[in-house]
């Protein structure tokens, strides 16, 4: 069912030098129901003048929590420049679930998550809730950002990482002076197989801007997934 809500923001985490983390609870109480990689169309009605805006955000919380996380990209466009001056308390409406980018946890026993920046939120969704309710899930997420200090949700990524049948594997785009080990470079087609020796037994999900998603959809077809085992999310 399709409610809109009013939510409060219990939290506000400055996550990254771009992203920041807001966290809402329903005013009374209600906890929606959802599965992991659907969004929400989160809204603010301007108490002074009356103007509504709204923006689609993928859920990054696990269902059944009593608050929902979003992981926002604070781009000062018209509807994250109220977010920029939003504090603990204030009110903002929620509508949804929507979409169809679902985990399907039950069939997709094995599964290579691709995110690029923020589309990382959906994939967070889905780690928890496979953790939370030990699902036996053989994940391997491979994630690009641009600096190193650009991953969303790092230190909890890689403890799950420990806890779970879970490869995170991040890889950094632009050069900078911040140290780094790790991958370097765009997702490719070798990036994927040097981590990936199974590919023709998971299921590839897909998250990012558009031009990301349609390329790393590219490279899903050139190393052999089929169409029926893509699924893909666009933000942005």
């Amino acid at each position: 069912m399709i409610l809109k809500k009013p939510y409060q923001i219990t939290e506000i985490i400055k996550e990254t030098a771009d992203v920041t983390i807001f966290k809402f609870k329903a005013v009374d109480g209600y906890k929606l129901d959802f599965e992991p990689g659907m969004f929400v169309m989160l809204g603010y009605k301007d108490p002074q003048t009356g103007q509504e805006t709204s923006r689609a955000y993928s859920i990054a919380s696990p269902p059944g929590h009593d608050t929902l996380a979003f992981a926002i990209s604070m781009v000062h466009g018209r509807f994250t420049s109220k977010l920029d001056n939003a504090k603990v308390g204030d009110t903002y409406f929620i509508s949804g679930p929507y979409g169809q980018f679902k985990f399907d946890y039950k069939s997709d026993k094995k599964v290579l998550f691709i995110a690029g920046g923020t589309g990382v939120a959906p994939f967070l969704s889905m780690i928890e809730h496979s953790f939370e309710n030990n699902l036996d899930i053989d994940i391997v997420l491979v994630y690009s950002v641009r600096y190193p200090n650009d991953i969303i949700a790092k230190n909890r990524l890689y403890e799950l990482q420990s806890k779970m049948k879970l490869k995170v594997v991040v890889t950094v785009t632009r050069e900078s002076e911040l140290p780094w080990d790790g991958e370097r470079g765009h997702i490719s087609a070798d990036m994927i197989k040097k981590y990936v020796s199974d590919i023709s037994e998971r299921t590839c999900y897909i998250c990012g801007p558009l031009q990301f998603t349609k390329a790393m959809k590219d490279i899903a077809v050139s190393l052999g997934f089929s169409n029926d085992k893509i699924k893909a999310d666009v933000w942005g």
